[in-house]
């Protein structure tokens, strides 16, 4: 029995590292002409080093697949945040220390960016879905972070947070193709943006609190 068992282990330990070398496989094989949508089975089985038919033991259609890559790609994103918020406990500026880690993670997985910004109007309705899903977990996790930082209500936090994520993703699409000199401008464009709107829902605060005090 415990051959048996072990065995079992061995065979789900194999199974799970093909499964992760057909995702590596789909991402490596994304760039700025080829989007998800027009990848092929057999070109990530190819990839893979696997028979296509063998495909189909780990997913059940490349929509599978996809959403697996998008799941893994939305767990990234929120390591990121965290990430920024260590940088951040261990003091500077919190939307330079914030941008920085972006753009820097940008650089290191430009693939999952290419993933979740140029298939966000793909033809699955459940990929799609899924991609809203993912970037939706990122903005919750950045008005918490705005809920503990600041003393404004809850829904001006959401609106704030939702601004900023959007800019950042757009800069974000932009960067994956930019060289270092680049990239450094568009942080310092990046951080401007961001602090106009911080600023912007702040004064907006204080100036509605103004007039409900002056009635």
């Amino acid at each position: 029995m415990k051959n048996i068992k072990t065995g079992g282990g061995v065979r789900a330990q194999q199974k799970e590292r093909t499964r992760r070398t057909l995702i590596d496989a789909a991402f490596n094989q994304l760039n700025a002409e080829q989007g998800f949508a027009s990848l092929s089975l057999r070109e990530v089985a190819r990839e893979a080093g696997i028979a296509a038919t063998s495909f189909y033991r780990h997913f059940r259609d490349m929509d599978e697949l996809g959403l697996a890559m998008v799941d893994e790609s939305g767990l990234t994103l929120r390591q990121l945040l965290r990430q920024a918020r260590k940088r951040i406990e261990k003091g500077g500026s919190v939307l330079r220390t914030s941008v920085t880690t972006f753009i820097e993670f940008i650089d290191k997985n430009p693939k999952v960016f290419l993933l979740l910004l140029r298939e966000k109007a793909g033809t699955s309705a459940a990929f799609r879905s899924a991609i809203a899903r993912e970037i939706q977990h990122f903005i919750v996790e950045l008005v918490d972070y705005l809920d503990n930082a600041n003393q404004m209500p809850h829904h001006y936090n959401e609106a704030q947070a939702e601004a900023m994520v959007t800019i950042a993703f757009n800069a974000g699409a932009e960067a994956i193709d930019f060289d270092t000199a680049q990239r450094q401008k568009l942080i310092e464009d990046l951080i401007f943006q961001l602090r106009m709107v911080s600023r912007g829902a702040y004064y907006l605060y204080h100036k509605e609190q103004i007039k409900k005090d002056s009635h």
